[in-house]
């Protein structure tokens, strides 16, 4: 076993929801990951979509009951003081259709946290310390070590008395959740109760995205105002209204990014939104740049390290219907690559947007 030691911490992170291309929706999902020795853990599993026991949108005595899950004196329902690191996106108070998941709290963690498919790993102690080791994917009480290991991650040797203090300071005596935690998200968005609006508030509310719709900003007040993480202006909206609600969001001192409508498709201003709400660090980015050339029928996709990633075409047709089509869905290695795009799917004034399992970049198609 490893004697090397390791730093342990918890930093923010996102799952990013959105409208898949066949109209089924990803739920967004705000948690707290692992960082190891500064960075991420869920980065060193390239294609896992997959968020930790700790997410933001579980009430407070299920966030406490997670947490302590994560200590080694806790008890487990699996096999071997085995602990679920990371389990399924789409199950806290969401009907996952697993039998033995069935949709309960805790991402799916819960139940058992496996039915789904878990990132499981030993967590012991050792003397004062606090060991990780023997990662891998399961589906049952055991995984097999052999076939579902992640061999090259781990063992890693904690300072017990820092891994505790990070864990610890998420339960205050009280029994709430600790005051620093980032809030849950909410979009705003200007304009008239049109379709569109409406349309697109019904879609973020059906992926954990809080949304309102208003025409009047301006009079909000600021403490309300800073609870938003994105505002969307509609496509009603003119320069001087626009500048009115710039002027009051920077009165609030809201940290708010805004967002322009770039086309009547709600799959697309969903990934805008998304895109709006990431926080991530430049240093912890995997997905950097996106561009795309009609004429050069390719895109160019830039990514830090290895990923999954997914290209969707987003267009009107000649009678103004949305399209959306997937033209590319594969895990890609460090670096710069080149995607030929179909022609068809880019016709006209369209954008294309990419995803990975916690980031969303969109770009328009240059002609």
């Amino acid at each position: 076993m490893t004697s090397q030691y390791v730093t342990f911490g918890l930093v923010p992170a996102m799952r990013a929801g959105g409208v898949l291309a066949d109209g089924a929706y990803q739920a967004h999902r705000d948690f707290l990951d692992f960082a190891v020795d500064g960075s991420p853990l869920l980065a060193r599993l390239a294609d896992l979509d997959a968020v930790s026991p700790l997410a933001l949108d579980l009430g407070p005595s299920d966030f406490a009951e997670q947490v302590r899950t994560l200590l080694p004196e806790a008890e487990t329902p699996l096999e071997g003081s085995r602990r679920v690191i990371y389990g399924c996106p789409e199950c806290a108070g969401r009907a996952c259709g697993e039998p033995v998941c069935g949709g309960r709290a805790g991402g799916g963690l819960a139940c058992g946290g496996y039915a789904c498919g878990a990132v499981t790993a030993v967590i012991e102690r050792d003397g004062p310390d606090v060991v990780w080791r023997d990662f891998g994917r399961q589906t049952g009480r055991a995984p097999d070590a052999e076939r579902d290991g992640y061999h090259d991650i781990g063992p890693y040797r904690f300072r017990g008395e820092e891994y505790r203090a990070a864990l610890e300071r998420l339960l205050p005596a009280d029994g709430a959740l600790a005051p620093d935690l980032p809030a849950g998200p909410r979009a705003l968005l200007i304009g008239p109760r049109a379709a569109l609006l409406a349309r697109l508030a019904a879609a973020l509310r059906r992926i954990g995205i809080s949304a309102e719709i208003t025409l009047d900003a301006v009079h909000a007040h600021a403490d309300e105002l800073r609870k938003y993480g994105v505002v969307v202006f509609g496509r009603t909206i003119g320069p001087d209204e626009r500048d009115a609600v710039l002027n009051a969001l920077a009165a609030a001192r809201s940290e708010a990014v805004c967002v322009t409508v770039l086309a009547p498709i709600v799959p697309l201003l969903v990934a805008q939104v998304e895109q709006a709400l990431d926080r991530t660090p430049d240093h912890r980015r995997r997905l950097l740049r996106l561009t795309a050339v009609a004429g050069d029928a390719e895109a160019e996709v830039e990514v830090a390290s290895a990923c999954r990633v997914r290209l969707v075409a987003h267009r009107l047709d000649r009678l103004s219907r949305p399209r959306t089509r997937a033209l590319f869905d594969a895990v890609l290695a460090p670096g710069t690559h080149r995607i030929p795009l179909e022609t068809r799917a880019v016709r006209g004034r369209s954008f294309l947007t990419a995803h990975t399992s916690e980031a969303v970049l969109v770009a328009p198609v240059a002609r």
